[in-house]
C-alpha cells in the first residue's frame, strides 16, 4: 500500500480513538496492523518528551523565585532573564496547543513567572507601597479570570477569583 494512503489511515484512525467513535481496543488493533506495531513506541518516546518538557516548565518557577529574590544581581538583569523564562513558557505554550491541547503547565508556568516579576518589580521601584502592589495583584486577577475564561481552565477562574477577594479585604483592612 502507498505510504501516503497509509499515513491518512493512521491519521483517521487515530481521530477515531481521540473522539471515541471505535472502541480503544479496536482502534489500537488498527494501528499496529497499519503502522507494523511502530505507532507504539513513537507514542512513548513523545509521553517521555513531554514529561521533560513538563518538568523544565515546573522548574521554571522556582528558578524565578531564586533569581529575584535570593541574587545580587542587577535588576535589569534579573527582569530580562525573568523575561526569557516567561518567553520560553509562551513559546511552549503555542507548541503544546498546537501539538497535543494539554496547555496547563505552560499556562500555570507562565502565569507564576508574571506574577512574581510583577511582584518584584512593584517591591523594587515602590518600595512596599501596598497600594500599588494590590493594583498589580488586582491586574493579575483580572489577568488570570480572562485567561481561565478563555482557555476553561476552571482552576484559573477559581484561584482569580479567590485572590480577588483576598486582595480586597486586605485592602480594606489596610485603609481601615
Amino acid at each position: 500500500m502507498d505510504l501516503d494512503r497509509k499515513k491518512i489511515i493512521v491519521k483517521e484512525i487515530v481521530y477515531w480513538k481521540e473522539n471515541r467513535m471505535l472502541p480503544a481496543h479496536y482502534c489500537d488493533y488498527l494501528l499496529s496492523l497499519y503502522t507494523a506495531g511502530n505507532q507504539s513506541m513513537e507514542k512513548e518516546t513523545n509521553k517521555k518528551i513531554g514529561g521533560l518538557f513538563h518538568i523544565l516548565f515546573l522548574l521554571l518557577i522556582p528558578l524565578t523565585t531564586v533569581l529575584l529574590y535570593f541574587t545580587e544581581l542587577s535588576f535589569i538583569l534579573q527582569i530580562a532573564i525573568s523575561q526569557i523564562f516567561l518567553t520560553f513558557c509562551l513559546i511552549g505554550l503555542y507548541f503544546y496547543k498546537k501539538k497535543t491541547k494539554s496547555i496547563d503547565i505552560p499556562v500555570v508556568a507562565a502565569a507564576l513567572i508574571v506574577l512574581l516579576t510583577s511582584v518584584y518589580v512593584v517591591l523594587r521601584i515602590f518600595s512596599h507601597d501596598f497600594i500599588f502592589l494590590s493594583i498589580v495583584l488586582l491586574f493579575n486577577c483580572i489577568i488570570w479570570f480572562i485567561a481561565g475564561r478563555k482557555f476553561k481552565l476552571l482552576y484559573f477562574t477559581i484561584s482569580s477569583c479567590i485572590g480577588f477577594v483576598l486582595v480586597c479585604s486586605l485592602f480594606f483592612i489596610k485603609m481601615i
